[in-house]
């Protein structure tokens, strides 16, 4: 029997997803357990397992489109399972082809009220029945509607082709003189044609075109939105790494037959704690018209991953131990990078670091990662003649830049987060107090 594979819902807080990629083409065998496809949230992807035994009867929904939890996504059923009336049942109305929903909206999967009849008379005649407008209760099209509608579309030239790839190719322009098909040309067959002109214009014109993914849509949502609604300030500040770095030396060599390795990283993570706790400001979030002083030190890392980066956090960094931060660190940059985060590794976060000293970068501004108050940024560690008492030494020297939203942290109590910061950094011992 036939069945509808819909979107699952992956975390408490996921409404909607996109389909990142399928694992099976129309027509192929799947096995429950095995790999269906890949659904990409604004946060993360996730690998789906089949929920059933059987063939992939018919894809509704194209790829990167973003539908809402529970939209059916698949059929799954036996070969030459009709399965029409499962679609029926569903109101579910697929139209064009996965070559040609990227198109327009013409082309795409809907649900469209219909009489049973009216949908059969449109599956006769052709017609897609998304675009007829009802004239039965609440809208509701009636077989009059499918046939009024097939009478009103003349043929182009002559040609053997259904109502709506006539109308379809005199909208968008495409002769239907110029596809070569044997028998009735449909409203795929026109969408096919663009889509061939289009790649080709496209092509001579700008050279390669590259899909915008799931991932970098948010990314770019989520810059903008940062941009656009939070006054920040970025703060510079030089900070001689001298003591971290012999510390940092020490401990690893200490811990180095348990195959554990402690990075800047996770040091500024327990120095940014002790901060955050003190200054508590910057470990706030602004939700309307209050302010939230968040509990816990939620610290995000920001990691980059092929296509782009995420950001995701370990809680309640502020009780635990170094050791333990290390450890939690690396196996969640792992992750990340293996694309196997949890949904919620990545929700909660309070504060983020952002390190591109191990690029060698000298200087830039962080953008605060919303609704989050502040954000660090590390910068390259460089020796720099410097002078201390009177003599001139050459230090290790790095740049951090704070960048604070102002709306919550003013530049006096900015400055003294991070001068806290950096006396940390420079007396690390002071942690152990």
């Amino acid at each position: 029997m036939a069945t509808l594979v819909t979107m699952p819902k992956l975390g408490l807080t996921m409404n909607s997803g996109s389909i990142a990629e399928w694992k099976k083409k129309e027509g192929e065998s799947i096995k429950k357990g095995e790999p269906f496809f890949v659904v990409a949230t604004d946060k993360l992807t996730f690998d789906v397992e089949s929920p059933e035994e059987g063939v992939l009867l018919k894809i509704l929904v194209h790829v990167h489109e973003d539908v809402p939890v529970g939209t059916p996504l698949a059929v799954v059923g036996q070969v030459g399972e009709d399965y029409t009336s499962l679609l029926e049942e569903k109101d579910i109305v697929k139209s064009g082809s996965r070559d040609s929903m990227d198109i327009s909206s013409s082309v795409s999967t809907r649900l469209v009220k219909a009489s049973p009849l009216a949908k059969k008379t449109a599956r006769d005649l052709g017609i897609d029945i998304s675009e007829i407008k009802g004239t039965g209760p609440e809208g509701r099209v009636v077989k009059k509607d499918v046939v009024a509608f097939s009478q009103a579309v003349p043929l182009v030239r002559g040609a053997k082709a259904s109502p709506v790839a006539c109308k379809m190719a005199s909208d968008l322009g495409v002769d239907l003189a110029t596809i070569d098909k044997e028998g009735r040309i449909m409203k795929e067959d026109v969408a096919a044609a663009l889509l061939s002109s289009q790649k080709s214009l496209a092509s001579a014109q700008i050279g390669k075109r590259i899909p915008l993914t799931n991932m970098r849509k948010v990314i770019g949502e989520r810059m903008l939105l940062s941009a656009t609604t939070i006054p920040s300030v970025t703060y510079n500040m030089d900070v001689d790494f001298s003591q971290l770095i012999t510390m940092r030396q020490t401990m690893n060599k200490g811990i180095e037959k348990r195959g554990i390795k402690i990075s800047f990283n996770d040091i500024f993570m327990k120095i940014c704690a002790q901060a955050l706790l003190e200054f508590p400001m910057t470990n706030a979030s602004l939700e309307e018209q209050e302010v939230v002083l968040h509990e816990n030190v939620n610290i995000g890392l920001a990691v980059a991953v092929e296509g782009g980066l995420v950001v995701p956090n370990i809680k309640a960094v502020q009780d635990k131990s170094l050791l333990q931060i290390a450890l939690e660190s690396a196996d969640i940059v792992e992750r990340a990078r293996s694309n196997r985060l949890e949904l919620e590794e990545m929700q909660g976060g309070t504060f983020t670091i952002t390190n591109l000293g191990m690029f060698g970068v000298h200087n830039f501004t962080p953008i605060i990662n919303p609704p989050e108050a502040c954000i660090l940024g590390i910068n390259a560690i460089v020796e720099k003649a410097v002078v201390v008492g009177g003599e001139i030494k050459v230090l290790p020297i790095s740049t951090l830049s704070v960048s604070a939203d102002h709306r919550l942290v003013d530049g006096a109590d900015a400055a003294k987060f991070i001068a806290r910061i950096k006396e940390l950094a420079e007396n690390p011992y002071l942690l152990l107090l």
